[in-house]
């Protein structure tokens, strides 16, 4: 992880500068090193990929007065400052400005490793949930993140486009695994209430006094948000495992519900995941509470409904796992194709994750195959291929396609390396491209 963070060395003294960062190159960091606080400020901005070591005692501006600056501009991002002998006192007053820490001099070189390595994973989380928090607040993003072209994935972009732009509470259900949240977050994102609140409350994780504070307040005095109704004012209210609400809390939700008059103010979106056989949201729930939530409803496909876009999003995360552990994707054979379409996934896209992690990591190892690890998943499956439940034909296109996609990839879009690689004319390579919907420019 360290080889793609960056740290900025900011000391006047220039030997000071080139030994630490040779010490952290060593360590595969990437730095870059400044002779002053001024010149490092043209450099680090909020996005900065990285963290700061900074000396304190330098000319012109010194490093609380850096410090400052940073936190000002970015109060998330790590910096760790170096003290000489005697100024603890300063140090701390840092701590209190921001500074993630601080070493002393003469300072141990592991020491400082130790804590770039942990600055470098704090400030990798914090990048990575901005980025996060974009990508749910983007709806064209979000969107992407449907991915498939089977037809109920059509019909499940086309129902968040139309319900994205309606007023109304909507009811999301479907198994466990199947993407319900991202659903409740493409909802909000589509629609104009993008811009305002997204408050999500999962009613299973707490007790029931607990949740009712979580709802409708008060809150604790050491908690400074507000009641979720309240926080989520003029934008969205998530309630996952809405059938886990006791009696009394639906009877307050309901209440509440009926006070604000119109979803116009705040608009919930209950997220269910009954699994209980022969029992349903509708079993769970008064009935004048379900039916206002229920107002409009989604029901996300289990993934065994979603045909061949199985083996492309398993290729898919393959790929992004592949990347980051630094290793090549497994090679997925027609039998493991096979398996893959045919197996009953009932822990759906949560599981197809899994799976595809520890393909990547089976193959890094060099050891198993992708048909062991789903056999071992679902032990009723036979390591032979199939028909079963499907035409042969149907799993040939898929297979078919998927050689395509991932050749393309490899290959950034390069017609002539990707015929000569399947041994394919030109004029089948286009008439199959097209028969599959695969575009060029989207390798590009």
């Amino acid at each position: 992880m360290a080889q793609s963070m960056k740290i900025a060395i900011v000391d006047d003294e220039q030997d000071m500068r080139q030994s630490i960062s040779q010490w952290l190159a060593l360590s595969g960091y990437d730095t870059e090193t400044f002779a002053s606080a001024e010149d490092a400020l043209k450099v680090l901005g909020p996005e900065y990929p990285g963290i700061v070591i900074s000396d304190i005692k330098m000319p012109g501006m010194d490093g609380m007065q850096f410090l400052k600056k940073l936190m000002g501009s970015d109060s998330a991002l790590p910096v760790i400052m170096i003290t000489g002998h005697g100024d603890v006192p300063m140090a701390v007053e840092a701590m209190r400005v921001g500074a993630y820490d601080f070493l002393e001099k003469p300072f141990d070189p592991n020491r400082m490793s130790d804590l770039a390595r942990k600055a470098a994973n704090a400030r990798r989380l914090t990048l990575d949930n901005r980025q996060l928090r974009r990508e749910l607040s983007d709806g064209t993003l979000i969107m992407k993140k449907l991915v498939g072209n089977s037809p109920v994935m059509e019909r499940l972009r086309e129902d968040i486009l139309d319900l994205g732009q309606a007023d109304g509470h909507v009811l999301i259900d479907g198994e466990t695994g199947t993407g319900k949240t991202l659903v409740a977050h493409a909802l909000h994102a589509v629609g104009g209430r993008a811009g305002k609140k997204f408050v999500l409350v999962s009613c299973a994780a707490y007790e029931e006094e607990a949740l009712a504070r979580r709802l409708f307040g008060p809150m604790q005095p050491d908690d400074e948000r507000l009641p979720a109704m309240e926080e989520a004012r003029g934008g969205t209210l998530v309630l996952e495992d809405i059938e886990t609400l006791s009696e009394s809390l639906q009877a307050k939700l309901l209440s509440a519900i009926n006070e604000q008059g119109t979803p116009g103010e705040t608009r919930i979106v209950a997220i269910s995941n009954m699994q209980e056989a022969g029992r349903t949201c509708e079993d769970a729930l008064r009935p004048d509470l379900f039916y206002r939530l229920a107002a409009l409803r989604i029901t996300v496909p289990a993934l065994r409904m979603r045909g061949e876009d199985i083996l492309t999003l398993f290729t898919h995360l393959s790929e992004q796992f592949a990347e980051e552990y630094g290793c090549e994707p497994p090679q997925i054979s027609a039998q493991s194709a096979a398996q893959i379409l045919r197996a009953p996934w009932p822990g759906n896209v949560r599981q197809l994750i899994n799976t595809a992690e520890r393909a990547v990591l089976q193959a890094r190892r060099g050891s198993g195959t992708i048909a062991s690890l789903l056999i071992s998943d679902h032990e009723e499956m036979q390591p032979v291929m199939t028909t079963e439940g499907k035409p042969l034909k149907e799993y040939v296109e898929a297979f078919e396609r998927m050689l395509i996609d991932n050749t393309m990839r490899r290959h950034r879009g390069s017609i002539a390396a990707v015929m000569e690689e399947l041994c394919l004319p030109r004029r089948t390579l286009n008439e199959k491209m097209t028969k599959y919907g695969l575009q060029r420019a989207d390798y590009l």
